[in-house]
């Protein structure tokens, strides 16, 4: 122990001793935003009729609850479809915008790049707000094109940053040799180029999926009815009555969140390796 505290902390001669301070305010910052998480898991276990830490009396009902509501599994539907095809229609186009960006030579391409990540950077209430405007207009109001169009709006900033950030420690040479040899560009993309960012493509497909499957303030505003997702749901259940139920909801959903990032960062160290 005292051995690695006086071991190097990085290529610096700084050691892990004189970075202790750090680590102990890492770990306290890790508690306070993982603790809130983790005290829900056993709360999702408790027999009680109410939401209740520690539980007095374990069961499983509340899941059995959740499994067994057809509303609840309607939503869980609607929460994954909207998930998936925003991935399917996010990827491509975040992709394809950061390949432009980064191969493009037109002058103040960043203004373009600072457009891309807006919504970034807006309050996801105005974007919400301006959705239900709009899609009032369009008709489109409580529809799945609907959900899928706000949800890639949100997401396709991610997937822009993250294959951008791949691009970048890309040697953009291979490609050009392969278009002097006769190849289109689009075949230069897709043999070439994207074979060599692939992990960053795929960490930039599951952010997406998670942008849209955690998403609840625009689902708020345009989603419902046939298409309520299962967030839009868990905020009304917590407005109109205190629902253990929701307790195993987000059980479930931290777990597949959980599973999704570490996909992602999996995927991501692969990409830098590779």
């Amino acid at each position: 122990m005292i051995g690695w505290l006086r071991a190097p902390a990085s290529e610096t001669q700084i050691t892990h001793a004189q970075r202790l301070w750090l680590y102990v305010f890492a770990v306290i910052v890790m508690l306070l935003l993982v603790t809130p998480t983790l005290i829900v898991i056993p709360m999702s276990f408790s027999d009680s009729q109410y939401l209740e830490f520690p539980p007095q009396d374990w069961s499983t009902r509340w899941y059995q609850n959740y499994f067994g509501s057809p509303e609840w599994m309607k939503a869980t539907v609607t929460s994954l479809q909207a998930a998936a095809l925003t991935m399917l229609v996010a990827t491509p186009i975040g992709v394809l915008a950061a390949y432009g960006l980064h191969a493009s030579q037109v002058p103040f391409i960043r203004v373009t790049f600072i457009l891309l990540i807006t919504p970034m950077m807006v309050p996801v209430v105005l974007i919400a707000i301006g959705a239900f405007y709009a899609y009032v207009k369009l008709q489109i109001l409580y529809t799945m094109m609907g959900l899928v169009l706000a949800h890639t709006l949100l997401a396709i900033p991610l997937v822009v940053i993250v294959t951008g950030s791949a691009l970048k420690s890309y040697d953009m040479t291979q490609e050009h040799a392969a278009r002097s040899l006769g190849a289109p560009r689009w075949k230069a993309f897709l043999t070439i180029t994207l074979p060599q960012i692939r992990f960053a493509v795929v960490t930039s497909a599951l952010l997406a999926f998670l942008t849209s499957f955690d998403e609840v303030v625009i689902a708020m505003f345009v989603s419902g009815g046939d298409n309520s997702t299962l967030t839009r749901n868990m905020f009304n259940a917590l407005r109109d009555q205190i629902d253990p139920t929701i307790a195993a909801i987000s059980t479930i959903m931290v777990g597949v969140t959980t599973v999704m990032m570490a996909l992602a960062i999996l995927f991501g160290r692969q990409g830098r390796g590779g």
